[in-house]
């Protein structure tokens, strides 16, 4: 089977239309088709049911597309493996991150582009919880998680070690104090991420043990729009100290340490066990491990 009619197909099921697929392409609509035809013709399948309105896979070709991510994905490694055997500085490093991890690579991002100015870095926008799925089916070599993964197959090693952060306005009653009790907050009106995460978790589970209310009046999809509520001061936030520490810096918020509520954070990044690692991520990894070394005094 050749690579090519699974890229069309690929591509069509990505763009749900022949037509969009086709202009992607850069070919004829009947040339795309032709294409799907074929290639239902050698696997002995309908790949896509042609009598819906919209464009939907069958049972057969929800398996085909599967296969052929797959194929993409192998063929992508190869691309990247001989790139590597012909200049080693050459690559590329793809590393799944979410929106408030992405801020803990910044600094090893900037030394790594010092050290490797010609391989292409990409973070790819990742969910924290789909971060081990996708290494393990090799979809990323590197992702950035939050907590433990607890898989054999893989290897985790802490990035960095970060708190949640109790964040108010300058203008706020809290705005001038140094320390809160958890019980002070019950009246509060709290901005609060709409991703459930282990660390939102915690902050719940302490409310509800300490028998507070928490009143989480509004959700918001990213740690800007929260940063910027409680700017407004709209409300107060449990927040990552990383996301905020300019703004604390600046002035525009103020950390108030909450008595009851001491959470860190521990930032790992992740790979697969068993799988090698190209020599862009591989370099990344020594590069973190090194500033890691440093950081601590040991001997490297």
């Amino acid at each position: 089977m050749e690579l090519h009619p699974l890229r069309v197909f690929l591509t069509v099921a990505a763009e749900k239309s022949f037509s969009r697929a086709a202009e992607k392409l850069l070919r004829t609509q009947p040339a795309v088709s032709l294409s799907i035809q074929r290639l239902e013709a050698e696997l002995g399948d309908k790949l896509i049911d042609r009598s819906a309105k919209e464009l939907v896979l069958t049972d057969a070709g929800k398996i085909v597309l599967d296969y052929a991510r797959r194929f993409e994905n192998m063929q992508a490694d190869l691309e990247n493996a001989l790139a590597e055997l012909r200049d080693k500085s050459a690559g590329r490093l793809v590393i799944g991150a979410n929106e408030s991890s992405t801020l803990y690579l910044l600094d090893h991002i900037d030394r790594y582009r010092q050290a490797f100015p010609k391989i292409k870095v990409e973070i790819r926008r990742s969910l924290s919880s789909k971060i081990p799925a996708e290494l393990l089916e090799g979809d990323l070599e590197l992702g950035i998680v939050t907590y433990d993964p607890s898989d054999d197959r893989l290897v985790s090693t802490i990035l960095y070690t970060d708190h949640l952060a109790f964040i108010v306005s300058p203008s706020h009653r809290f705005a001038s104090r140094s320390e809160v009790s958890i019980t002070e907050l019950g009246a509060e009106t709290f901005v609060a991420h709409n991703i459930d995460s282990p660390y939102r978790d915690a902050v719940v589970r302490e409310f509800s043990r300490h028998k507070v209310p928490l009143n989480r009046a509004f959700e918001m999809p990213t740690l800007e729009a929260i940063r910027k509520m409680v700017q407004r001061n709209e409300g107060v936030a449990f927040v990552p100290r990383m996301g905020v520490e300019e703004e604390l810096r600046q002035g525009n918020l103020r950390e108030v340490k909450v008595k009851e509520i001491s959470i860190e954070r521990k930032i790992r990044l992740v790979y697969a066990a068993h799988r090698a690692l190209s020599h862009a991520a591989e370099a990344f990894l020594k590069l973190v491990q090194a500033g890691m070394l440093h950081e601590t005094g040991m001997p490297e």
